[in-house]
């Protein structure tokens, strides 16, 4: 029997089988707002096991790139219900992404009143592109005071209420990629010499209260963390101490009960391979549920199943491209090949109009 189409017990919810959706920007949302086409979007892809939406900004500061939406607003938490009753009615499972942006971002794409901020005045490399101005280079952020600190915990937990309240089943804690979270953990972006910088105990501490403050705002079965150890995407370079340091992330979110950890390995497109034995020690540290994702096709996910490597399987262009992929890797079916250049362009055009099978 399969195991990648059975059903599985994560936290109080059931999922109809062991396919995730992965979290993808994909720049639809107006003003911030979830609209109909989103509704659409997520709808068609609703026979995964557990969908996790895109990054959606739990403050007015996060929102670092063009057209992502939030859920720090009363009409976001109403755009948002209409996709979650859709994506609940075909049978999924749902989790909001909450990603704030920290650094990575440009003031052209900020609203009015919002800030840069991250860790330390460490600008990313790179550039940023904005919708008014086209390519831009990436700002230096303000340095967070520890009151900024509080305020964005306090966002964080506000957010996972807003977002339960919105119909979601959880969240899960963008702590990967080059975001705030992980601009945190990592020694390059977070240069701070006070309780929030220096020492891997000190540079986990936000993401461990932020982790906390979901926690007790919506309950550790509602709380899951992405994870990109060895990521370097967005000016994150690799450095000595990065096992042990996620080894401690291990430790400590397993014992703040978290229904979830996802790692992200990249390397199928260029980065850094995720060691094995990273894996191993949140499989071995980490008594939740664990998920991976990474250039997965259905016989390797069934593999990684049945060897007991992990619980769910994540994919992400694969469902992109496929809005009925459970179906397609069950019957051995062909698959339709992403179009990256409409990624994160507006409009239906690779994103509602990939075809299902007939």
């Amino acid at each position: 029997m399969s195991l990648l189409f059975s059903k599985y017990k994560l936290g109080s919810v059931e999922l109809q089988n062991r396919l995730v959706m992965s979290p993808m920007t994909r720049n639809r949302a107006v003003n911030n707002v979830p609209v109909a086409l989103m509704v659409q979007y997520y709808q068609q892809r609703a026979s995964a096991g557990l969908i996790v939406t895109e990054g959606t900004s739990p403050s007015p500061n996060g929102l670092g790139y063009p057209r992502i939406p939030g859920i720090f607003s009363e009409v976001q938490v109403e755009g948002w219900k209409p996709v979650t009753a859709a994506v609940h009615q075909g049978g999924a499972k749902f989790f909001m992404q909450l990603m704030h942006t920290g650094r990575v971002t440009h003031p052209l794409n900020l609203p009015a009143g919002a800030r840069v901020l991250a860790p330390s005045a460490v600008a990313a490399a790179g550039e940023m592109y904005t919708d008014a101005e086209g390519m831009k280079p990436q700002p230096v952020p303000e340095a967070m005071t520890e009151a900024d600190i509080k305020v964005a915990i306090g966002e964080y937990e506000q957010a996972a209420r807003n977002a339960v309240k919105a119909g979601f089943d959880g969240i899960e804690l963008h702590s990967a990629n080059g975001y705030l979270l992980e601009q945190f953990i990592r020694p390059n972006s977070n240069q701070r010499r006070d309780g929030y910088g220096g020492s891997i105990e000190h540079r986990a501490r936000f993401v461990l209260e932020v982790a906390e403050a979901a926690i007790n705002a919506i309950g550790k079965d509602r709380v899951g963390i992405r994870l990109s150890p060895y990521g370097v995407f967005n000016d994150m370079p690799l450095y000595d101490a990065m096992e042990a340091d996620y080894t401690y992330l291990a430790r400590q979110l397993n014992a703040r009960g978290l229904v979830y950890v996802h790692l992200v390995d990249h390397s199928a497109q260029g980065a850094p391979e995720v060691p094995a034995s990273i894996k191993a020690i949140f499989r071995t540290q980490f008594r939740g549920s664990l998920i991976l994702s990474g250039g997965y096709d259905a016989a390797r996910a069934e593999s990684d199943l049945a060897a007991g490597k992990a619980d769910l399987i994540a994919v992400g262009r694969p469902f992109l491209a496929n809005p009925d992929l459970p179906a397609r890797w069950r019957t051995h079916a062909p698959l339709n090949v992403p179009d990256t250049s409409t990624f994160y362009t507006p409009g239906e055009k690779g994103y509602t109009d990939y075809p299902a099978l007939t």
